[in-house]
């Protein structure tokens, strides 16, 4: 087995890494300080080329695989965790359904400027009431004529605002139905009875939008269903399941990056006449770090390579976005310590990298949804 990576994924790595160092780097701080999203920062990723990596060059992509589009939020997320959650969002979550799910002209209408980061995409699931227990949720459709009416409210909403095509879920049928009562939808911005609650106030990943996505007699039209009725809790989960990949990424970035800020403070922190990297407890720590973010890495890319072959891979993602989670928050953690008391201060990056890497374990499925996929998929 070829562990090694193409010329063509070297070269993409370089790339990000040399936009996330010169673009995204110098104001990374401030954007987390005033807690703002900046919608050049995600103009300039598609006008790299990011938003469209997976996607044929039919419609506007890279024609690339997934291994790809792992190491470009990785990268982003060594630097920018938010950028790389504004991408994973945007790719992921609100633009592959349409792309395997689509009808000939929603691709053209919808996926097209998706694909070309001419739009920004999101996807709304989450409700008050329904977490890591979507079937709770209790958004309303109902076919009217040639449109359908949505009532509901989402919560905790990426890209929020900002995004301009929702992926949006809602009940069309009886409870009896269970997992076939719900569908979704594609809704744009601007549709009459489509408005944004609250925006949310966060521990970590302020340079995202987070809020409501509220929906009062909300009509779109009835070409706007995606897939077919009764079919969204199975795109949603299938979406979830490839969402994995891009936090499991943002995580191995995330604990890259605070690995090196470690590596680097402890060679130039001097305690007891010479640099902490001396001392066997700090190597310790750090010999760990490595070791954690390899395997991580490893997992995270063996499971994008298994969806770029078109081969199962639910279990594969939870096993990755658990690992690689806990990992980024773990490794986080360490860099922190190994900073001492300036870890616990803005002046270094790791204070930061430390309240990003928390909502890894908490989106797309806690580490105890991984945990509840992983069990009931090896007890099978």
């Amino acid at each position: 087995m070829d562990f090694r990576l193409s010329e063509e994924h070297e070269m993409l790595r370089q790339s990000v890494r040399d936009f996330a160092e010169g673009v995204l780097a110098p104001k990374v701080a401030d954007r987390d300080e005033n807690e703002y999203f900046d919608r050049e920062v995600y103009d300039q990723m598609g006008q790299l080329g990011l938003t469209g990596i997976p996607f044929e060059e039919e419609w506007g992509g890279a024609g690339m695989d997934f291994i790809a589009y792992a190491i470009a939020v990785e990268e982003l997320g060594r630097v920018d965790p938010s950028a790389a959650d504004t991408l994973s969002a945007h790719l992921s979550l609100g633009t592959v359904p349409i792309w395997i799910h689509g009808t000939e002209e929603q691709k053209k209408k919808f996926l097209i400027p998706l694909v070309e980061g001419k739009k920004l995409g999101a996807f709304g699931l989450t409700e008050a009431n329904a977490g890591s227990d979507a079937m709770g949720m209790t958004t309303k459709a109902e076919l009217d004529g040639d449109e359908w009416i949505l009532n509901g409210r989402k919560i905790f909403i990426t890209n929020a605002e900002a995004a301009d095509t929702y992926i949006v879920f809602a009940r069309t049928g009886p409870k009896e139905l269970r997992s076939k009562a719900f569908s979704a939808f594609i809704v744009e911005k601007g549709t009459p009875g489509f408005s944004f609650g609250k925006f949310e106030k966060k521990m970590g990943l302020r340079g995202t939008q987070n809020c409501d996505l509220i929906f009062e007699n909300c009509r779109i039209p009835k070409e706007n269903l995606l897939g077919q009725e009764g079919q969204g809790f199975k795109i949603a989960m299938e979406t979830l399941d490839g969402g994995r990949i891009g936090i499991a990424a943002q995580s191995v970035g995330i604990a890259q990056g605070a690995y090196e800020a470690a590596l680097n403070y402890a060679k130039q922190r001097v305690q007891f006449g010479k640099p902490i990297a001396a001392l066997q407890a700090i190597q310790f720590k750090l010999a760990d770090m490595a070791v954690d973010i390899k395997a991580s890495r490893l997992l995270t890319y063996d499971v994008a390579w298994r969806k770029s072959q078109g081969l199962p891979y639910g279990l594969d993602a939870a096993i990755a976005k658990l690992k690689a989670s806990e990992t980024a928050n773990w490794v986080a953690n360490q860099a922190v310590q190994i900073h001492g008391g300036y870890g616990y201060t803005r002046e270094f990056p790791v204070e930061r990298m430390m309240r990003d890497a928390k909502i890894t374990e908490l989106y797309e499925g806690t580490s105890e949804i991984q945990r509840v996929v992983i069990g009931s998929q090896i007890l099978r």
